[in-house]
């Protein structure tokens, strides 16, 4: 048990992912945690996916990932958000239960071949000959391995506050990851400062409902995971309440007790997702703000009152609350913090998410300057796979800004790093036509496959899902109807004498499925969810064609290489400006170049003339 092939710290969603891609991969994986019961634990908010976040949730899932599938057995009111909009920009989202989300979790994790758990802190890196080599622990002393995994999340010296009290934490109850923390800035890794926070924690029971208003689920819950058949844990409702004035005037008397501007909080904070405090500050004009009361379980009376994080002291936090409609004689369980803690800035990363100062060591999560479950385990199954590549000597897999929302953060944050917590958004990728939900799986899924990183189970329901939408699309483009026909039905196209076929006809907004098996009833013996896919697909698919030639521009820059070897100092006509960005920054590609500010078509034609000027001197040496 001291000799692994890979060694992932930290049981969170980023952990987790990582361990479960690792082993799944086929690499003998140690998972180290402080405590096992903390496995799969929901740190701040009782919810998963949303907008963007429910897209790294589906491609997680499609590339056989834990979270979508923990989600479905935990999530107890599901909602499509953004119903009325595109496909492309629909984020689905639910809220979870606890408990049931954990147990998943760790259900998952202790099935999962390959894989064992550790309950032990980590103190220290084992480096030999400039490259990771293994760990230390507290109780089991050195644990060696050819690739590590950090997801320490918000335990890197971590600091929690409330009003003007201040204690080392990584969270509330749990000890920060001290010794680990002043061992990478020993390496001389650039660290950095970042805060979030979490609001108060109510009993249900003290909470007067009646009179406030009801968020609801959908009718029918769509479920996240490919192998989920359906939602079977009961759906609930959220109910909405709203500060007020009252909730205002008592903030702002009191805004130099809060650790955020009393000057104590040096870490920047997310601005998708801003203390109550914050809001009051910056949006001082409104009267009032949404609060959402989510409950914390189906069996558990606690509430997560989403919209007033906090770090203000804990009689003013009661005084706030309690001037809220509905709860003014509510019993507060836990109060709001602030935590700070160190990430890593990302930009010292590889896209396979391995650090460049020290091979083999491979960071995910909130370490890399992110927020956010979705992102974090995300970010874990990218480095989970790649590390176990590592130690088995293979080449490391980069997933591009073209492919998947993965592919964008990581792009995001090792391109051009943070100046705030990083949150994901469908508006972050120039291709969301392209990377919408109902497509991951067919996106990701074969890559999965390729990688022998996918069950059997999901290879098979894949293939056969892929069979169906197939015969379903020749179908549709095998059957047409003239101008006067489509006319006939009601259709409004142009009189042109161009047939168009059943899926030209889809991308008409006011044609649907439905419409079309009523023209050709053969369309029945395709189920609901195939339909669906087909005209979602036919829909964009104009537009998707117009993106395919961006996408190949994209690609092409991709695949031209900056070799660690070339020195901009040697490029003529390059500015000192643009020389010393491109030093800093270590652009590993064309495309990686191009965000960097400042650059020019001109510069970047001068890049790549000089690499090809150079190529081809050593094809003439050789």
């Amino acid at each position: 048990m001291n000799q692994f092939d890979v060694i992932v710290v930290g049981g969170g969603h980023a952990g987790c992912e990582a361990a479960s891609a690792a082993a799944r991969s086929g690499a003998r994986t140690a998972l180290i945690t402080y405590q096992f019961a903390t496995i799969g634990v929901m740190s701040c908010n009782p919810a998963i996916g949303g907008l963007g976040k429910g897209h790294l949730v589906r491609e997680i899932d499609a590339l056989d990932g834990l979270m979508g599938r923990a989600a479905d057995k935990g999530g107890i009111q599901f909602r499509l958000l953004n119903r009325r909009k595109g496909p492309a920009v629909r984020g689905l989202r639910t809220q979870i239960d606890r408990k049931l989300y954990r147990e998943s979790v760790q259900t998952l994790i202790y099935e999962q071949k390959n894989l064992f758990l550790i309950e032990d802190e980590v103190i220290d890196l084992v480096i030999e000959s400039s490259k990771i080599s293994g760990i230390i622990l507290t109780k089991g002393g050195v644990i060696r391995a050819g690739s590590v995994v950090l997801t320490t999340g918000t335990f890197l010296r971590g600091l929690i506050h409330i009003g003007d009290k201040t204690w080392p934490a990584g969270r509330m109850g749990e000890k920060p990851a001290q010794k680990l923390a002043e061992r990478l800035a020993y390496y001389q890794i650039r660290l950095g400062r970042l805060k979030t926070g979490t609001p108060p924690r109510l009993d249900g029971k003290t909470i007067d409902w009646h009179g406030l208003d009801w968020q609801k689920p959908d009718n029918e819950p769509i479920p996240f995971s490919l192998l989920t058949e359906r939602i079977k844990e009961p759906q609930i409702n959220c109910a909405i309440t709203r500060t007020n004035v009252e909730t205002h005037r008592i903030i702002r008397e009191n805004l130099h007790c809060c650790a955020m501007y009393s000057g104590a909080i040096k870490g920047i904070g997310p601005r998708y997702c801003p203390s109550i405090e914050d809001k009051i500050v910056k949006f001082g004009d409104r009267d009032g703000h949404q609060i959402f009361l989510e409950p914390e379980g189906l069996n558990d009376d606690t509430i997560y009152p989403n919209g007033i994080s906090t770090s203000l002291p804990e009689n003013i936090q009661n005084m706030l609350i309690k001037s809220i409609k509905g709860l003014q004689h509510v019993k507060v369980l836990q109060p709001g913090y602030a935590i700070e803690y160190d990430f890593i800035d990302p930009r010292q990363l590889e896209r396979s998410l391995e650090l460049r100062a020290i091979p083999g060591l491979f960071l995910a999560g909130q370490i890399n300057g992110t927020t956010g479950y979705e992102e974090a385990a995300a970010q874990g199954l990218v480095a989970g796979l790649n590390a176990a590549r590592k130690a088995g000597d293979l080449s490391p897999i980069i997933i591009q800004r073209t492919q998947a929302y993965i592919g964008v953060m990581i792009d995001d944050l090792v391109s051009c790093g943070i100046s705030e917590p990083y949150r994901m958004f469908t508006s972050r990728s120039e291709f969301r036509l392209s990377l919408r939900a109902d497509n991951a799986d067919e996106r990701l899924t074969p890559l999965g496959i390729e990688l022998g990183l996918i069950s059997r189970k999901r290879e098979t329901t894949f293939l056969r899902q892929s069979e169906v939408l197939q015969k379903a699309r020749e179908f549709a483009k095998s059957i047409s109807l003239t101008p006067n026909e489509a006319a006939v039905y009601g259709f409004k196209v142009n009189r042109d004498g161009v047939h168009r076929t059943a899926y030209d006809l889809l991308s008409y907004p006011e044609i649907n499925s439905a419409k079309l098996i009523e023209i050709w009833p053969e369309f029945g013996q395709f189920n609901t969810k195939t339909m669906e896919s087909l005209e979602i697909e036919a829909q964009y698919a104009v537009y998707m064609q117009r993106q395919q030639q961006d996408m190949a521009v994209l690609e092409r820059d991709e695949r031209l290489i900056i070799s660690d070897d070339l020195k901009f100092d040697d490029i003529s006509g390059l500015s000192n400006e643009l020389k010393t960005k491109l030093l800093q920054r270590s652009p590993r590609t064309i495309a990686e170049a191009q965000k960097i500010d400042g650059m020019t078509p001109t510069a970047l034609l001068l890049i790549i003339t000089h690499i090809q000027r150079l190529r081809h001197l050593q094809k003439t040496t050789t």
